[in-house]
């Protein structure tokens, strides 16, 4: 008797700016043998463009809704959303602002309503986002909106993982952010998802102090004699298995990673430049504590090279693996 054939997930990717590597990537992306079903919601005609661009061949097939249970590489389903104004590669257009908006509203929708498994993400340009009087900060902040779902951004490379304890603000605005309620939503969030989305029964999680020496004692900044450590105390006696907090500037040593799974970095640029140094191109963006798997490259819209068809896709590949992979521990946890 023959065995049925598992049946693919079905993936939403979208594009990101127009005018971006984006359209390329996802071009290039659907000639990879994965295993997945791939439903990129963009601009038919954008995509086509894109293909020619880089000397592709693409077959473009409307989303019925339908699932595969092979990998088809070089056919990619769309979900068309018409983009309003031809695209200039490397000149973002602000027109092209709502149109960006509605692909991020129906990749979020579609997964909530479970047409798609999970949901993978090219670059976008968020000044001209912003251009076109849009109030955006990222894809972490529109996607925990749309949900109503507190979440907190991860990136992670095959070595490493590093979660932020504040995303895209101003240097200055940060101590202000690191806040016990906060800190307290964050450490939770890293802590349940290192269970849920990487199979960790009791995850290790390093935090980083906020300031040089994790504020030598007090005398280079009290965040972490005031908040980081009471909090740390405190959820070390619910069960949690939470160390530091650290200095940063030795945190990241070889003999340190051994003794963690993750790394909560108090801002943007005080863990991911040590992750995006040494793994740039097999680096993932997470968005964990939404209600489905979102991934995402760890790299801009390198407007320079649009339109080129030079893009090197490794990040978005290495960012739908790892859909793929965090879907099959999800589904094989629930069996």
């Amino acid at each position: 008797m023959a065995v049925p054939r598992p049946v693919l997930p079905r993936l939403a990717v979208t594009a990101g700016e127009p005018a971006g590597v984006g359209p390329e990537l996802v071009v290039k992306l659907a000639h990879q043998a994965l295993s997945a079903t791939l439903v990129a919601i963009v601009d038919r005609d954008l995509l086509a463009r894109a293909a020619a661009r880089c000397g592709v061949a693409l077959v473009l097939q409307d989303d019925d809704g339908s699932v595969d249970t092979q990998p088809r590489p070089g056919l990619l389903r769309i979900r068309h959303m018409p983009l309003g104004a031809p695209e200039r590669p490397g000149q973002p257009d602000p027109r092209h602002a709502a149109y960006v908006i509605a692909t991020l509203a129906e990749a979020a929708d579609g997964c909530m309503a479970r047409r798609y498994d999970a949901l993978v993400t090219a670059p976008l340009q968020k000044s001209s986002i912003n251009d076109a009087g849009i109030a955006f900060r990222g894809h972490t902040e529109f996607f925990a909106e749309r949900t109503h779902a507190d979440v907190v951004m991860m990136l992670a490379s095959p070595e490493l993982r590093v979660a932020l304890a504040t995303t895209h603000l101003p240097l200055a605005a940060v101590p202000a952010a690191i806040t016990t309620p906060s800190l307290e939503r964050t450490l939770r969030i890293v802590h349940g998802d290192m269970i849920a989305k990487f199979g960790i029964a009791r995850p290790r999680i390093a935090v980083l102090g906020l300031n040089p020496h994790a504020g030598e004692g007090g005398h280079l900044g009290r965040e972490e004699k005031d908040i980081i450590i009471p909090l740390l105390e405190r959820l070390r006696g619910e069960g949690l298995d939470l160390r530091g907090p650290l200095p940063a500037d030795t945190a990241f040593v070889p003999a340190q990673r051994a003794h963690y799974d993750a790394v909560l970095a108090m801002y943007h640029d005080q863990g991911l430049p040590v992750l995006k140094s040494e793994a740039f191109d097999r680096t993932v963006n997470l968005t964990l504590g939404l209600p489905f798997i979102r991934t995402s490259v760890d790299h801009g819209t390198a407007l320079d090279l649009a339109g080129s068809g030079r893009a090197d896709p490794s990040s978005l590949i290495v960012a739908a693996r790892m859909a793929i992979e965090l879907l099959a521990r999800r589904d094989a946890a629930l069996r």
